[in-house]
């Protein structure tokens, strides 16, 4: 029994309030005196749901695009210390035989319940905006290599984000939509009669709008437009403050509002760990003062964000309220993977994901399936 905190609950924010949990799921929540029970005093602190991270590369020194378990094993310990307590894995651009073994490799975590499912960012995007994927491993999609990564993924591929002007690109976003894949459109530089038809087709997904995109234009709003404007489509953000200036954050975040927006990280093995040189599928980043930039160029790199500091920076930053950034945070991630029965919320029956935050939102606890977890005091 958690007592004497700011509870973000189903129906807005309970001061003073309670939550209780027995084994793995939450068993009840609500204000003022808390049934009998063994108690943890977190007064002074605010519960919200564990955050979900549908766009992740990894962290803590590890990599998901990697064969070795073990590693994608290390990059998921280091977010769940951030609060993040379910988690995509997200795969750059590489050959299709590399990616085949990379998404066999993560199948067992998922199965094990480490991982939610697996991201495909690439291979089928445009090299003109294809930012820290190695140009030499994009290619067109076509029907047996959409359905070779699918097969190696044994149904835990979740989304795939491609450009649908490539040849092709329509033709997958069907294939990939009618096998119950997420389809995000992102690393394109197709106009918005070309974006449009993809989201007819299918697409429901922004992958990081603005970064890896033709920018808006007030005579072609391209892919920005297109989707930002479109019921259909749930916009991911990169809230680091640095991929997205907190006005415009703010901007697309309240014209896409709580039922469309999703905060993610993007981050790269190099999240919780040293600045240093890492890489980020086959290129070289160099990580100076928490920022990701390819050696070659200077692009960004993905990024070294944790959910919790996106959470944070949305509501210091750009300005949103709490209630808006557990929605993009753990509500409508939640709704976009099919777990509202599940988690994503401080709701009694669903698994009992949360983190406790003082009041800098800086997480203090994290309970994941009923179990704390350990080393999130050290988070900064």
């Amino acid at each position: 029994m958690l007592t004497g905190a700011r509870i973000a609950g189903p129906d807005g924010l309970i001061d003073s309030g309670w939550i209780s949990v027995a084994g793995e799921l939450i068993t009840g929540i609500g204000s003022g005196p808390a049934p009998a029970g063994r108690r943890i005093d977190v007064s002074g602190s605010l519960i919200v749901p564990g955050f979900i991270d549908t766009h992740c590369h990894g962290g803590g020194g590890g990599s998901f695009s990697t064969t070795d378990p073990a590693e994608a094993s290390n990059a998921i310990a280091a977010h769940r210390r951030h609060g993040t307590t379910t988690l995509l894995a997200s795969l750059v651009s590489d050959p299709v035989p590399v990616l085949n073994s990379q998404v066999g490799a993560l199948t067992e975590l998922v199965e094990d319940g480490d991982l939610a499912g697996i991201h495909l960012e690439g291979p089928f995007i445009a090299k003109s905006r294809c930012g820290a994927h190695d140009p030499g491993a994009l290619r067109e999609p076509d029907t047996d290599t959409v359905d070779a990564l699918l097969q190696a993924g044994k149904g835990h591929v979740r989304m795939v984000t491609l450009a649908p002007e490539l040849h092709g690109g329509i033709k997958a976003v069907r294939q990939l939509s009618e096998s119950g894949v997420l389809v995000a459109i992102g690393h394109t530089d197709g106009v918005e009669e070309q974006i449009r038809p993809a989201i007819d087709a299918g697409a429901t997904v922004a992958t990081h709008l603005f970064n890896g995109m033709r920018p808006l234009h007030h005579r072609e709003p391209g892919p920005i437009g297109a989707m930002l404007d479109d019921e259909r489509v749930t916009i991911e953000l990169i809230c680091d403050l640095v991929h997205v200036h907190p006005t415009v954050l703010r901007l697309a975040a309240k014209h896409a509002g709580l039922g469309r927006t999703v905060l993610i990280t993007d981050a790269m093995s190099a999240t919780d760990a040293a600045d240093g040189t890492y890489t980020l599928g086959r290129l070289d980043v160099d990580v100076t003062a928490g920022v990701a930039t390819l050696a070659s160029n200077g692009s960004l790199a993905g990024s070294t964000l944790t959910m919790d500091v996106a959470f944070r920076n949305l509501v210091t930053g750009a300005g949103l309220s709490i209630t808006d950034a557990v929605r993009a945070t753990s509500g409508r991630p939640a709704e976009l993977l099919d777990l509202t029965g599940t988690t994503g919320s401080l709701t009694p029956g669903l698994r009992a994901d949360l983190v406790v935050l003082n009041d800098e939102l800086r997480p203090v606890r994290v309970l994941r399936r009923g179990t704390w977890i350990d080393g999130v005091a050290a988070s900064k």
